[in-house]
């Protein structure tokens, strides 16, 4: 377990892909049980959150997943998605984790805009991790990874203003 933890952090700090997560259907469904669990957690901790905001974020990052899948089986990978999935999965739940754990430590530290905007950092890390990971899992420059990733972040942002219309106050 300690290795797959540090195998993570070595896919968010760049320097590993996907190919370093072992191939394992109870792994990756372990990694989207954490997942969901972490998201849970930012729904808990963040009282502008409900239950809707945790099911349409649940909802947009599986339709992010798809578009990553696609572009994976297209370009002739398929055999890397298990890997993929996982590495993307564990990676957002390891970096939403912190995330909460940045806001608790933060939150008493700093104003609240200052502790938010920490936060959402750690948050859209994502998007170059995700880059990073479908770069290395389609053999592209990482730069390819990143346009792709910054792609699926935008759909992903405006699916989640059309299913949840209701601004947080």
């Amino acid at each position: 377990m300690l290795a797959l933890l540090e195998t993570l952090f070595d896919i968010i700090r760049l320097r590993k892909g996907p190919d370093a997560i072992p191939y394992s259907w109870g792994l990756c469904l372990f990694i989207l049980l954490l997942w969901m669990v972490a998201g849970f957690a930012i729904t808990l901790t963040t009282p502008e959150m409900t239950d809707r905001d945790f099911l349409v974020a649940m909802l947009t990052s599986v339709a992010g997943l798809a578009c990553y899948a696609a572009i994976i089986v297209l370009g002739g990978k398929a055999p890397r998605l298990l890997q993929t999935v996982t590495a993307i999965f564990g990676c957002g739940a390891l970096l939403s984790l912190l995330s909460v754990a940045v806001d608790v430590v933060l939150s008493p530290l700093l104003s609240d805009d200052a502790a938010d905007i920490v936060v959402t950092l750690v948050l859209l890390w994502s998007v170059p991790v995700e880059g990073h990971i479908i770069a290395r899992a389609i053999d592209r420059q990482w730069f390819v990874g990143i346009l792709i990733a910054m792609a699926v972040f935008i759909l992903q942002f405006y699916l989640f203003a059309i299913l949840n219309p209701d601004p947080v106050t």
